[in-house]
């Protein structure tokens, strides 16, 4: 049994996310173990597809992370991680309410709005440092809330770890029309977007690395099931998580 650590990172899928990127920057503050509710009936074809997308981080996204990390400076980091974050708000408040968490959904919606105007365009994360702070939902996550399971463990190319009700719940999100692929008005620009994203969260992601021990697949497999059930029960079925390792890897961003 080994305890990890969430990344504070969320997730925002994109073309060229990874199984190990996706299941790092899901990682919550909770305790892996094997578990008979690790349902992966189809683990030949997901290992194979986990070996190329692991693969291709190795020899694309990771080389292309690091030359991000080191030629960009840390406030620019910040600033881009925070305004992909601020827009992904926009879904959050949509599933609050589907999930009748109202108060939530509220003070997500003030989040947006002060990090869109004071945090100019979420820039800035102005709503974290005066007590709201960021939540993570989706509509996979809802579609838990409300008891339909989670389905075979699905390993994609290039998306990830996922399963049946999550790869489900993820179109749903998208076909909202609310993720920034939307706001731009070339398919150039969505590509463009999408490829910063996806290298600005790799790169984010490069510390957490070590966290990975033993079978890879078995490991990531783990952190994504137990990340998604504590997602969903808003950790209402969790440990508590060790300080030590909360204060290494969990940290708030500043300004």
């Amino acid at each position: 049994m080994s305890t990890i650590a969430h990344c504070g990172k969320e997730a925002l899928p994109g073309p060229l996310l990874t199984g190990a990127l996706l299941s790092l920057s899901l990682m919550s503050p909770t305790t892996l173990q094997a578990s008979e509710e690790e349902y992966d009936p189809w683990e030949g074809f997901n290992r194979k597809v986990f070996a190329f997308n692991d693969f291709m981080d190795r020899n694309l996204l990771k080389p292309v992370a690091q030359g991000y990390e080191f030629i960009t400076p840390d406030p620019v980091d910040r600033a881009i991680t925070n305004t992909f974050s601020n827009v992904n708000d926009t879904l959050v408040v949509l599933n609050d309410a589907a999930q009748f968490k109202f108060t939530q959904a509220l003070s997500d919606t003030a989040r947006f709005v002060i990090n869109t105007t004071v945090g100019f365009f979420g820039v800035f994360d102005v709503a974290t440092h005066i007590g709201l702070p960021k939540h993570d939902e989706d509509f996979g996550q809802t579609l838990g809330y409300w008891g339909v399971g989670s389905g075979p463990y699905l390993m994609l190319p290039f998306l990830g770890p996922s399963t049946l009700r999550d790869f489900g719940g993820s179109l749903v999100d998208y076909s909202t029309g609310m993720s920034y692929p939307y706001f731009t008005e070339t398919t150039s620009e969505d590509v463009s977007l999408a490829a910063l994203q996806i290298v600005d969260l790799r790169s984010d992601l490069l510390a957490s690395e070590n966290l990975i021990s033993g079978d890879r697949y078995l490991f990531i497999r783990s952190a994504y099931l137990q990340n998604r059930e504590y997602l969903v029960t808003d950790g209402a079925s969790q440990e508590d998580f060790s300080d030590d390792f909360y204060d290494d890897f969990f940290q708030d961003d500043e300004f």
